[in-house]
């Protein structure tokens, strides 16, 4: 196992070089750092319904949201800087992104995360055009809502039942239900696949039991 922080160039270089002694060149590289921080969310879906001590709009912390940003958006792209060289110089490989449902439509309350996810989706489509004379492919996966550690307690409530929110997401997925983070690995599979998606590139995937294609109607 290779362990580097995403945002230190010095660290990523690091692993790159013990990549290139353990493993060789890479072929594929899953960019797969994100997150949200407290400090760039707000508590309330709306400005009106906000009560004294909630955080709101204005009192979004800038370095929060600055955050945010870095660790989506330079999360991909330094690695992406470090690791395509070795793509460029042989004129082959595979680059995939981890964009998310807040790229199509952004969610309430979490507007640094899916502005920064917005920036990933459009980062694809600028590296796949960028690439696609060197021999590098590069596409993106969108996941639909997944239940994990880090959002449990947003989905349901200690009792089990689905919270308000929880409930909206489920209302608005046609399929009635969230995704299971196994569900991710055909598109991953398929995507890195040079024979299979020889021919695809700059796509973002959504993977999302239909979320991003109902209007609610």
């Amino acid at each position: 196992m290779y362990k580097a922080n995403v945002l230190d160039p010095a660290a990523l270089e690091e692993v790159h070089q013990q990549v290139l002694k353990d493993l060789g060149p890479c072929d594929i590289l899953v960019n797969g750092a994100g997150g949200n921080n407290p400090r760039a969310t707000t508590d309330n879906e709306y400005q009106h319904e906000a009560k004294e001590g909630q955080k709101t709009f204005f009192d979004l912390d800038a370095s929060g949201v600055d955050f945010v940003f870095k660790l989506n958006f330079q999360g991909t792209l330094l690695p992406t800087q470090v690791f395509a060289k070795d793509m460029v110089e042989r004129k082959h490989g595979c680059i995939l992104n981890i964009s998310s449902m807040n790229a199509y439509i952004p969610l309430t309350k979490i507007p640094a995360y899916s502005g920064a996810k917005a920036a990933i989706s459009n980062f694809t489509q600028w590296l796949a055009t960028h690439f696609a004379g060197s021999g590098i492919r590069a596409n993106a996966i969108a996941p639909g809502f997944l239940v994990s550690n880090q959002n449990r307690a947003l989905l349901f409530n200690p009792d089990g039942t689905p919270t308000a929110r929880s409930e909206k997401i489920l209302k608005g997925t046609p399929m009635g239900r969230f995704v299971d983070s196994e569900e991710l690995l055909g598109g991953v599979f398929f995507l890195t696949d040079d024979k299979a998606a020889s021919a695809v590139t700059g796509v973002v995937l959504p993977i999302d039991c239909g979320f991003a294609a109902y209007s609610g109607v």
